[in-house]
């Protein structure tokens, strides 16, 4: 009886695959990027809410048009003497502002490209510019440390507040249903909400941490998001401006917020060349967009029909979402003929039914080359396919199935001894370049001690080359065993700090902390490091 010999395994050493979710598949969906090249730096991108097809890209001293399907400049708005900042539609589309670095906001008629009203009063650059939520007035954010709020009629300031912040304005927003409520954040890390209504206009000064980049109101109201340094922190209005959740997805800077998907998705842009996308009902990140460079400004189209991003080398990535344009008819009249078409023939020679009919049996998929070779006991000849140059660098996986298998026929040392230097010398590299794998890390650690057991058998005089393998193998090994030390060290420095807040706590009211003689203190840093909170 022949026995059947089993092929390698190599799933086991491949990476695991990206779980799909509804939005991995939906976002997924979004074509490859086609660029556009401006000469500076991509400082706002915003749609038209009246022609979704058209968004307005501010660089350098031009305020352009784009049409989205064409990528076509459809106006350019170039009346600026210095740097244009910020340009942003109306509600309703007619009407675009825009701060530059003059201190000015210049208000333009987007049928017309006319300049209708420009407001004068700031002393400093003014980058950023938004309608209120009745569309009559306009708020300005400027690096004079002031925000002043604009009547689009008659061109005239109605309220300066120039005492809310110490640092750049750089950011703000309204508040998309009361039009006497909006919040300023500036590169002093504060955050300042504003009534126009209430005698003291800032009714409230909140502290981001760091400076602030971004700022927006989700659809509702209620919440506000903050983006600055590496986090992202969400506020409750309704609840006196309390912290809900922070999220710090980013390594670097996040320059950009937009929402997606009518509210219902938040994406943050970050100098770290990745593009978040959150769930707004549990501010989990459900998928990633990666860009060539530093991510500086964002938009995403109503109907999540394009995400434009802005970046800060002046190039342009659009992405358009793939809309399945078959009718749905049409793809049940295609299914129903592949049905037929694999249906399986009558026989008209047959006068009687089958009691039962036995299909053949489906051959599996053969056996591959090494797998032959270890089927016979030629071991070295299944290591040389392996090793050739495209599967080592290709299908690592493999490479690292056909050692684990002369592993465990300890067969190793066998197919390595007697070799010449330069076969030696490419087995080397392999466990050196891929040693630091996790994956591969437990059988290349083995192969690496069988490699030295072959050297010590070896009498004749080693080459150049070969000498040269061998201390990058070294290099490998103690450059791994050195970060194994100190990741021990950093968890036993881990648990000795939990172990002792553990012991020094002590369990209180929510929200009251103490110290170690049960005396009230104020939370803060220091006092967060020794003491325990409990809810």
């Amino acid at each position: 009886m022949q026995s059947t010999f089993l092929p390698l395994n190599a799933r086991r050493f491949q990476q695991r695959a990206q779980v799909e979710t509804p939005d991995t598949l939906y976002w997924d969906r979004l074509a490859k990027p086609e660029l556009l090249k401006e000469h500076n730096t991509i400082d706002y991108v915003d749609f038209s809410p009246s022609d979704p097809e058209n968004f307005v890209l501010t660089c350098s001293v031009r305020v352009q048009i784009y049409n989205l399907v064409t990528k076509l400049v459809v106006k350019n708005l170039s009346r600026f003497q210095k740097t244009a900042y910020g340009a942003t539609f109306r509600q309703d589309g007619r009407l675009l502002a825009a701060g530059d670095e003059e201190g000015h906001v210049k208000l333009f008629d987007t049928t017309s490209r006319n300049i209708l009203r420009l407001f004068k009063g700031h002393t400093a650059p003014v980058h950023r510019t938004f309608f209120t939520a009745d569309k009559l007035q306009l708020a300005s954010f400027g690096d004079d440390k002031a925000v002043r709020l604009w009547d689009v009629a008659n061109e005239k300031v109605v309220q300066t507040y120039g005492d809310a912040h110490t640092d750049y304005i750089r950011a703000g927003a309204m508040h998309p249903q009361a039009a006497h409520m909006f919040v300023s954040g500036g590169y002093d890390g504060k955050i300042s909400l504003y009534d126009t209504r209430a005698e003291t206009a800032v009714q409230r000064t909140l502290d981001h941490g760091a400076p602030v980049e971004s700022m927006l109101f989700l659809p509702n109201g209620s919440i506000f998001v903050s983006a600055g340094g590496n986090q992202v922190r969400v506020w409750d209005l309704i609840s006196g401006c309390r912290l809900l959740t922070m999220m710090s997805q980013h390594h670097k800077t996040v320059t950009c917020l937009r929402l997606g998907s009518d509210g219902r998705r938040l994406f943050s842009g970050g100098l770290d060349r990745h593009v978040k996308i959150y769930d707004v009902s549990t501010y989990k990140t459900v998928h990633t967009l990666t860009y060539p460079n530093a991510v500086v400004s964002m938009a995403v189209a109503s109907g999540d029909q394009a995400v434009v991003a802005g970046m800060v080398d002046g190039l342009v990535s659009i992405r358009r979402m793939i809309v399945d344009s078959k009718p749905s008819h049409l793809k049940k009249i295609r299914a129903d003929r592949e049905r037929k078409m694999y249906k399986e023939p009558k026989r008209p020679n047959d006068t009687q039914k089958a009691d039962k009919i036995i299909k053949d049996r489906v051959k599996g998929p053969g056996l591959k080359k090494f797998d032959v070779h270890l089927r016979r006991f030629d071991h070295k000849k299944a290591l040389d396919d392996v090793m050739a140059p495209q599967m080592m660098e290709k299908q690592p996986e493999l490479v690292v199935a056909v050692v684990t298998d002369l592993l465990h026929r300890r067969c190793l040392y066998k197919a390595l001894i007697g070799r010449p230097d330069r076969v030696l010398v490419r087995f080397i590299n392999f466990v050196v370049n891929h040693l630091s794998e996790m994956r591969f890390m437990r059988p290349l650690l083995m192969a690496a001690s069988t490699i030295l057991m072959v050297f010590e058998r070896r009498l004749v005089t080693y080459s150049q080359k070969l000498m040269e393998a061998l201390e990058r193998l070294a290099f490998a090994m103690e450059t791994e065993v050195k970060l194994t030390t100190e990741l021990m060290q950093l968890k036993g420095a881990m648990d000795m700090l939990i172990g002792v807040s553990m012991d020094n706590g002590e369990v209180v009211h929510k929200s009251t902390y103490v110290d170690t003689k049960g005396q009230k203190m104020q939370p803060s840093s220091a006092a967060e490091k020794y003491v325990v909170m409990v809810e």
